[in-house]
């Protein structure tokens, strides 16, 4: 088995920043090599350097054993080397064939027209040969998540590429379509395809990779194969110290309701209703959870609890009080935080430094404002305990938003959410993009605010978050609740057929006309 791709000495040096601190990796061809590291360690650097998007300021680039200079990335492409992002880059209206082709038809009557039916027995060729099952006249727009990954991978191999990069390629699927992604990768490599997968979900990575190479603070700790390695000592790797993998959850009884929804319906910017008629209850001490394939209404759901859009019809009520009319900055004092799935649109103003962002929604109000007049001293000191206390980096308060990694912008928002004190705490897709120590911590705090008698609702498309800390559980489908199940009873399988729209077969659904309750035991 040869190198398929080789970086020696990568290093990639910003203004006061090392990002890639003198790399060594190498990718045997035919085989799936995971990239893990925390926030900042260098992973994503490191490949928009193999892909051309970044040149190297010190070490070469081999493929195939030839050293090789990208300026672009369609030098990468020409070498045989394809990205696929975590947001695909496909045009909605077209179809399979036109987005595979798009740019690289081929062409007829002398290059005067595009060759469609050639085009199309191209891209069914293709599908047919690595068992994609895409049909090449479907339109995107009417495809799986899942089918619209495949289309992306055949696009990169229809432009040539032999190294396929796939960047976070399981953060949108669902669990069998997570399956069916490591049968694709499986049998791209029976062909001699090389992938390269970053990815920081542990238990996938040990089960797609052959083998593993771990970086910190932009250095190559370790490559290892993944059949002599464990999680826990992958993610001590990662971290520099030893990680709790589990969620400790005592039991609790939960107390009384702090947020209750009864029969709500909204509709999106095209008046299209995106959920319908949901109904369901979170109570002091408890964590309840929405799992579901993210786009299935959840966003919008709590865009109306939180008061950032306004519902058709149905109730929120807050500590026994209906809030309709509520504005954002009054569900913030009453004692309503908020962790928005959009940390760049919702949670912070990037031109803004972290001092002002750390008092967004209470800069009217004491302690950090008397009289008209912000205190800036204390809006300071409460942005520097934030810093400190959520391993914000670079702990510099007078940056601006803007220059954080995702990862650190995350963490500044989860802690000047929590630090409000709240009653209830929404946090949709809490640790997206966070690294495993600080995931972990995280985790710690939500638990905490529910020993505390707060209510938590957590929407996360991570099932074994989700799963791990909440109480309660409901499934999102194209809208509506499918079903509100015991988290520690329900089956991976179960709850991802659930997220398809799916009964699993001899499946006694707990749901009931008022999902507000508790679902007590499914079976």
């Amino acid at each position: 088995m040869s190198t398929a791709v080789r970086l020696a000495g990568i290093t990639k040096r910003f203004p006061g920043v090392i990002a890639n601190d003198d790399v060594d990796m190498s990718v045997e061809g035919g085989t799936v090599h995971a990239l893990l590291g925390e926030n900042g360690a260098g992973k994503t650097t490191l490949m928009n350097v193999l892909y051309g998007l970044y040149e190297p300021t010190e070490g070469t680039v081999y493929i195939d054993g030839t050293p090789r200079s990208f300026d672009s990335p369609r030098d990468a492409i020409d070498a045989g080397i394809g990205m696929i992002h975590q947001h695909f880059m496909l045009v909605d209206p077209m179809t399979v064939t036109e987005n595979i082709t798009l740019g690289n038809e081929p062409r007829k009557w002398g290059g005067l027209a595009i060759d469609r039916e050639t085009a199309r027995e191209e891209v069914a060729e293709l599908s047919e040969r690595y068992g994609f099952d895409v049909d090449p006249d479907a339109r995107i727009e009417d495809i799986s998540v899942g089918a619209q990954q495949r289309v992306e991978i055949l696009k990169a191999i229809y432009r040539g590429a032999d190294v396929l990069i796939l960047d976070e390629p399981t953060a949108v699927l669902t669990p069998q379509e997570v399956e069916e992604l490591f049968a694709v990768l499986e049998e791209l490599t029976a062909q001699g395809k090389t992938i390269i997968f970053i990815s920081h979900k542990l238990g996938e990575v040990l089960e797609a990779a052959d083998e593993v190479t771990v970086l910190r603070d932009g250095k190559n700790v370790g490559t290892v194969a993944t059949d002599e390695t464990t999680r826990e000592e992958l993610a001590e790797l990662m971290v520099g110290r030893e990680v709790l993998m589990e969620v400790d959850k005592p039991a609790m009884d939960a107390g009384d309701s702090v947020l209750s929804v009864r029969d709500l319906s909204v509709e999106d910017e095209r008046d299209v209703e995106v959920v319908g008629d949901v109904s369901f209850e979170v109570r002091s001490g408890e964590v309840f959870g929405i799992a579901g394939v993210d786009g299935n209404g959840q966003a919008e759901l709590v865009e109306a609890i939180t008061g950032l859009r306004t519902q058709e019809s149905g109730t929120v009520s807050f500590e026994g009080e209906r809030i309709d009319g509520w504005s954002r900055r009054k569900r913030i004092r009453e004692g309503m935080a908020y962790i928005p799935e959009d940390r760049q649109e919702r949670g912070l103003v990037m031109e803004f430094d972290l001092v002002e962002n750390g008092i967004l929604g209470s800069q009217h109000a004491e302690p950090f404002a008397s009289e008209g007049r912000i205190d800036w001293d204390t809006s300071r000191s409460h942005a520097e305990d934030i810093i400190r206390k959520y391993d914000v980096r670079p702990p510099n308060a007078d940056a601006d938003a803007v220059s954080f990694s995702g990862g650190n912008q995350q963490k500044f928002i989860v802690g000047r959410e929590f630090e409000r004190d709240p009653s209830l705490v929404v946090a949709t897709h809490p640790t997206r993009g966070v690294d495993i120590g600080s995931t972990e911590f995280i985790h710690e705090r939500l638990l905490d605010l529910r020993r505390e008698g707060k209510g938590v609702l957590l929407i996360s498309s991570k099932l074994e978050e989700v799963q791990g800390l909440s109480d309660r559980l409901a499934v999102m489908y194209e809208g509506e609740i499918m079903d509100v199940v015991d988290p520690a009873a329900v089956t991976e399988e179960e709850l991802g057929l659930l997220m398809a729209g799916e009964y699993p077969d001899s499946y006694e659904s707990s749901r009931r006309t008022d999902a507000a309750e508790p679902a007590g035991e499914r079976r």
